[in-house]
């Protein structure tokens, strides 16, 4: 999994969800209890959360980006999440949060965000789906700053849970016998990298970077041996890392109101060096109108990530 929250005023700890989590997930493997079909009914909500201005800083600056009064898009998620993942630690979650695989985020920013102001953030869990290689489901948070009742960031952050498949969901991407359609099947392989605008250089300690600065010290991303633990070669770089420093090197500054989406492929094992490709846009007056993006291995040609920002109608 991907992303962090810096330290609410009041609200879960992070390391205290993924110890609930392991917790959860030796339960269901002692009791196998039937599995649960609906997901929470209600949202989990924290109010009084600030950013701490050291981790801020340090955040942007891991970013490669300046030290500013705003809040960068990422941070605001790396903020919400510690809510959202204490719906994904539920008791009536039907998935197990350990393992879960980060596809996707879509994300609206629509006003900037001071550093000082107070957050509310409110999440949920929706559309609960089948999926090719297990279940898949939509965790959304919301968030507004203090004094102001409206919506200022909204992210919808799309998770697999991996070989898990619960009864009476279809699978897309499977044909009728079961097996994976020779389009899907045949997706990863191809994509033809374009030229690169830029590479980035990940040492093996990225993933103990971003935790620090994030809040998010899920095993898999810290260590080799941590990461061999559940199950991985090696470490790999958190999926809110890569989307946090590609969004904050597009289009700066920023326009008041944008919105971003990104779309995980191979995981990045660390070391590792990323190529990426950024495709600026223009609108009918030629101004900057968004961007598209997409990351790879300079190694493999394995596709990371690939996504979108884009202005948001003032």
């Amino acid at each position: 999994m991907s992303a962090g929250g810096g330290r609410p005023a009041a609200g879960p700890s992070l390391s205290k969800l993924y110890v609930n989590a392991v917790a959860m997930a030796a339960k269901a493997r002692l009791l196998r209890t039937a599995p649960v079909l609906t997901l929470p009914s209600r949202a989990a909500e924290v109010t009084g959360i600030r950013a701490d201005p050291a981790k801020l800083t340090e955040f942007q600056h891991l970013m490669g980006q300046p030290a500013r009064d705003v809040l960068p898009s990422g941070y605001v998620h790396a903020l919400a999440f510690p809510v959202a993942m204490s719906v994904m630690v539920d008791d009536e979650f039907p998935l197990p949060l350990l393992g879960m695989i980060h596809l996707r985020n879509e994300v609206e920013h629509l006003a900037p965000i001071q550093y000082r102001q107070p957050l509310a953030v409110r999440a949920w869990a929706r559309n609960l789906a089948g999926h090719r290689a297990g279940t898949q489901v939509e965790i959304v948070a919301e968030v507004r700053a203090a004094p102001d009742p409206a919506v200022v960031w909204r992210g919808v952050s799309t998770y697999l849970a991996r070989g898990v498949f619960l009864p009476g969901l279809d699978k897309p991407g499977l044909d009728k016998h079961g097996l994976d359609r020779p389009a899907t099947a045949s997706a990863r392989e191809g994509f033809d990298p374009p030229a690169a605008t830029a590479r980035w250089r990940l040492g093996v300690d990225t993933g103990r970077a971003y935790a620090a600065v994030s809040g998010d010290f899920n095993p898999i991303h810290l260590s080799v041996l941590s990461a061999r633990m559940l199950g991985m070669r090696r470490s790999i770089a958190h999926g809110m890392y890569a989307a946090s420093r590609v969004i904050e090197g597009i289009g700066s500054p920023k326009p008041d109101a944008f919105a971003w989406d990104i779309s995980f492929g191979a995981p990045i094992f660390l070391p590792a060096t990323v190529s990426l490709c950024v495709t600026d846009r223009s609108d009918d007056g030629g101004g900057w109108a968004g961007a598209g993006f997409v990351g790879w291995n300079a190694s493999s040609a394995r596709q990371h990530f690939s996504g979108s920002v884009r202005v948001l109608p003032a």
